[in-house]
């Protein structure tokens, strides 16, 4: 889709699009989504207390996205295949921030060196690099430094033709709230929805030893997605009151 044609399909979001120009574009693509519901307590060691833990019928929830991040630019360059295109893997949870629902990071992995230094310098989003190996039907990643292995082998089954409220809840997210020193960064992003897949989780290795109480049981909700085009602002600072 073209771009102007992205921001005008906004219609499912919860609040209105910025006033201000959109700073850069990306693709997230070829998603695989595995998604727990998870303890409150287990959760809020994670989470900055200056974000509230966004709820499900009473649940946090976390979620395994790994995905191939491809065409990432700024708005007024072409994309560079050597650092605009990798592999991507995010641990995120649910979290409200001023009145907005979004996002929140726990772990950013990505597959290659440079684009990872990039995106990190730019964004201040807590990007690492690991390891990773994306064929047809499977994902692997390893990390030497966290003992972080992740593997999984899939197949892609029918498309939802109506998604139900918790898809929507855990998808259809358009802020970011990361900490960063004495800050908490607000990003703003826009899409179309989501479309998604049911999967067939073939085989699976789920390894982060940080995140032990998070991940050690199976997922309880498992998704594929093609994909979407995404637009994103810049980033806006807020003073952190809660630490």
């Amino acid at each position: 889709m073209k771009i102007s044609e992205i921001l005008k399909e906004n219609t499912h979001r919860p609040w209105k699009i910025p006033n201000d120009r959109w700073k850069f574009y990306q693709e997230w693509n070829e998603a695989v989504f595995l998604h727990w519901q998870v303890e409150m307590e287990d959760l809020m060691e994670f989470v900055p207390k200056d974000l509230e833990i966004d709820l499900f019928e009473g649940k946090p929830w976390i979620s395994l996205v790994a995905f191939n991040m491809e065409r990432i630019r700024p708005r007024y360059l072409p994309s560079l295949s050597p650092i605009s295109n990798f592999g991507e893997i995010n641990i995120r949870t649910y979290v409200k921030f001023k009145g907005k629902t979004g996002v929140y990071f726990l772990s950013m992995e990505g597959g290659k060196k440079l684009s990872c230094f990039v995106a990190k310098s730019l964004s201040e989003l807590p990007y690492r690099y690991s390891k990773m190996n994306r064929n047809v039907g499977t994902f692997k990643s390893s990390n030497t430094v966290y003992n972080d292995h992740f593997e999984v082998e899939f197949g892609i089954k029918e498309k939802l033709s109506q998604k139900t409220e918790i898809d929507k809840w855990l998808t259809e997210r358009y802020g970011l709230f990361q900490d960063a020193k004495n800050f908490i960064n607000e990003f703003e992003i826009h899409h179309i929805e989501w479309p998604v897949n049911n999967i067939e989780i073939k085989s699976k290795t789920i390894s982060y030893p940080r995140f032990a109480s998070l991940l050690s049981k199976e997922p309880d909700l498992c998704r594929y997605s093609s994909g979407v085009q995404v637009i994103a602002w810049g980033k806006k600072k807020h003073l952190m009151v809660k630490g």
